[in-house]
């Protein structure tokens, strides 16, 4: 399983928030590339980025601090937030993005999602974000009468490579992550799943792992925080 350490960029500033909310955010710093080097020199394989006001947007605003990040580092890194357009989703992956994380037009536009891991084989995954299991769209804001099963099986044809599924009731709250409800996803469909939204210790990490069935971890906050050691964090991945 892989851990996917998380930098949330809002106004340049490397941030996490609670439940989504914009209005609850914490800064934790303002490089972010020197952020995504530390995790990178640490010895994480992959980092995850999140453009919070594009998702918001609709279109990217955080592009200046993410191209930082793609500069500075040589792990591959994805994003999502703002990304909702072929010529969005061209122009990220020819600046070096390894995978682009569509959420709100998995709703919306799910024949762009189709035609995009078509065009991207191995480039394209969807982000199912949810509350009470119904997923949410526009950095959250919105819910929708969606299920997360309905929405992920519906994808298991396009050729997506990964489904981050965020129980955002879970996100930034230090609780644990909803490893029920993940490991439920991913027994049901066969596109590989990672887990987001209160991974917050070792435990939480080790019982994701040992379902068998989750393919990778986001965290974020605890990392920050120091609540989850990153190097023990990726031994143990690794053990």
């Amino acid at each position: 399983m892989i851990l996917y350490p998380a930098i949330d960029l809002k106004d340049g500033q490397c941030v996490r928030l609670l439940h989504g909310e914009m209005d609850k955010a914490t800064v934790f710093g303002d490089d972010p590339a020197a952020q995504a080097a530390k995790f990178e020199a640490a010895g994480c394989e992959w980092v995850h980025l999140v453009d919070l006001n594009g998702a918001f947007a609709g279109a990217p605003v955080n592009a200046a601090a993410v191209e930082a990040i793609l500069a500075r580092i040589s792990v591959p890194a994805q994003l999502g937030g703002g990304i909702r357009d072929m010529a969005t989703i061209e122009g990220w992956l020819s600046k070096g993005l390894s995978r682009v994380i569509l959420g709100t037009v998995a709703v919306e536009n799910p024949a762009l999602v189709r035609e995009a891991a078509r065009a991207f084989p191995g480039q394209v995954a969807v982000g199912i974000d949810a509350r009470g299991g119904r997923v949410a769209t526009k950095g959250w804001a919105e819910e929708t009468d969606v299920m997360v099963t309905d929405l992920a099986k519906s994808f298991e044809d396009a050729g997506v490579a990964a489904i981050i599924y965020t129980d955002i009731l879970r996100d930034g709250a230090m609780t644990g992550p909803n490893i029920e409800a993940t490991e439920a996803l991913a027994r049901a469909v066969t596109i590989p799943v990672i887990a987001s939204g209160g991974v917050s210790s070792l435990p939480d990490l080790v019982a994701l792992r040992d379902t068998g069935v989750i393919a990778g971890a986001i965290s974020g906050r605890a990392i920050y925080d120091g609540a989850l050691d990153l190097s023990a964090a990726l031994a143990a991945l690794k053990a």
